[in-house]
């Protein structure tokens, strides 16, 4: 074989079997989309514990940390199903198409997500959680797919992550803001809409509404999964990668690392990440609708730690395992184990809940006040209304779970 890989040659790979799933990963997906579900959807908006409700503008709350978890994973999985692809002779172009066509059944999947049940084409919104997966997920993956015959290939990985962040921090810092002036001198450094990415957003909604006559933003003048805060996220989804990676060369790679020494160093890179993301925000505030650099470095630092936890838990341990750790993860991994299709069907019953009727109540209001708060509403009755509703979500999981059935984009 030729010393230079073409577009097309086979890529080889340092293993020789496809490697173990890595439970640890799918045990926190399952718990990520849970919490995800849980967060999104309480009895009574009015009434939400305060953990359980995203921070209004700078800082973070539990409920802050599910969607970058989420990406975080993205990434790390990503790592497993490209290796294992380029194990059975895909080339980078072939792996480079995967990609790109499961970028687009994501975006039609959110297109027809957005479009139900109301189907008013004048209030679509282009942005939105499962765009973001996807855009995210495409633009990581050309990433470890273009360099992942590199004998350094975390370090141009890492260094990619670091170009993202610091180029992300002077866009929003130094760059001027058109019509405006700039940051912290003519307009409040990260002001809710006086920023360079709620600009940039306002912008491309303006020009869909023109030429498509349609686009909405989340926040109006601005939104959390706007097109320049794209940026951070890929470099959350790389960490994710990075991690990925590490799991990889110490559980598959015939590594002398054991896996408790490899946790041991994932939880400290992790409190590590932790620490810096804070320090960070002295001067570039964490901040989930801004995705700043300093959120994304103490998010997947987070993400890291628990990731490490879960592993010590459950990643190499033998079977059969006590029947209180069965117990304990099960759901999770049902959950995890088709994480699209658990959200897919919370948005599906979310929009049916409130679109369809009973009486003059929507359907959503009617179960809420008829069986969760008929006397008065409060923080309790919501939360019990969010719980009853993640289980709800949890059967047709079951099932697919019980049909080996998994839906994979």
């Amino acid at each position: 074989m030729s010393a230079t890989l073409t577009a097309t040659a086979p890529l080889p790979v340092k293993t020789t079997t496809a490697p173990r799933r890595v439970l640890s990963i799918d045990l926190l997906r399952g718990l990520t989309i849970a919490l995800m579900i849980l967060v999104n959807d309480p009895g009574d908006w009015a009434r939400v514990f305060r953990p359980l409700d995203h921070a209004e503008w700078n800082g973070w709350t539990i409920t802050d940390m599910v969607f970058p978890t989420f990406l975080f994973l993205v990434g790390a999985a990503m790592v497993y199903s490209l290796s294992a692809r380029a194990a059975r002779g895909n080339c980078r172009k072939s792996l480079a198409g995967h990609l790109f066509v499961r970028t687009g059944k994501l975006l039609l999947l959110a297109f027809v997500l957005d479009y139900f049940p109301r189907m008013h084409w004048t209030t679509l919104r282009f942005f939105g959680v499962i765009p973001r997966i996807a855009i995210v997920s495409l633009l990581a993956g050309l990433v470890l797919v273009a360099t992942m015959q590199m004998r350094r290939q975390a370090w141009v990985v890492g260094g990619i992550v670091a170009v993202l962040l610091v180029g992300y921090w002077v866009l929003l810092r130094w760059v001027p803001v058109p019509g405006l002036g700039m940051p912290g001198r003519d307009i409040p450094f990260m002001g809710e809409w006086q920023n360079l990415a709620a600009w940039v957003d306002r912008g491309v909604v303006g020009w869909t509404q023109h030429w498509l006559h349609t686009g909405a933003l989340y926040r109006k003048n601005s939104d959390p999964e706007g097109v320049l805060s794209t940026l951070p996220a890929v470099a959350t989804t790389l960490l994710g990668a990075l991690t990925g990676m590490w799991l990889r060369a110490t559980r598959h790679d015939r590594s002398e690392i054991s896996t408790a020494t490899a946790n041991v160093w994932m939880a400290a890179a992790g409190a590590a990440a932790v620490l810096l993301g804070e320090l960070w925000s002295v001067w570039f505030p964490i901040n989930k609708n801004l995705w700043t650099s300093s959120y994304v470095l103490v998010m997947a630092g987070w993400a890291v730690v628990l990731l490490a936890l879960l592993s010590s838990l459950v990643d190499e341990r033998r079977k059969p395992w006590p029947r209180w750790l069965n117990a304990a993860t099960w759901p999770w991994f049902v959950f995890g184990s088709n994480a699209i299709a658990a959200y897919t069907t919370s948005v599906v019953l979310v929009k049916s809940a409130l679109y369809f009727h009973i009486g003059r109540s929507t359907v959503w209001a009617w179960v809420y006040f008829h069986l969760f708060a008929p006397h008065h509403s409060d923080k309790l009755t919501s939360l019990a209304f969010a719980i009853a509703f993640v289980v709800v979500c949890f059967l047709p999981n079951w099932w697919l779970w019980h049909k080996k059935i998994f839906w994979k984009m």
